[in-house]
């Protein structure tokens, strides 16, 4: 991944993570299903797989829930 790219998938990965804990989780499963959700369309193969892979790793604190 080209170096200049990065900083445009860490704000996608902000993004996503600013809609909140479920809607999180839901584009998590979006994107294992290999749909695109609006912040992924722009982006190739490897990048939505880079962003996948970090929003598991985010979300792994939150153990697969979200608190009420």
């Amino acid at each position: 991944m080209a170096a200049l790219q990065k900083p445009i998938l860490e704000a996608r990965l902000e993004s996503i993570c600013e809609k909140g804990c479920r809607r999180v989780w839901d584009d998590i499963a979006t994107l294992e299903r290999g749909a695109e959700l609006p912040e992924t369309q722009d982006l190739d193969a490897s990048e939505r797989s880079w962003l996948l892979d970090e929003l598991k790793t985010v979300m792994a604190v939150y153990g697969g829930r979200c608190s009420v």
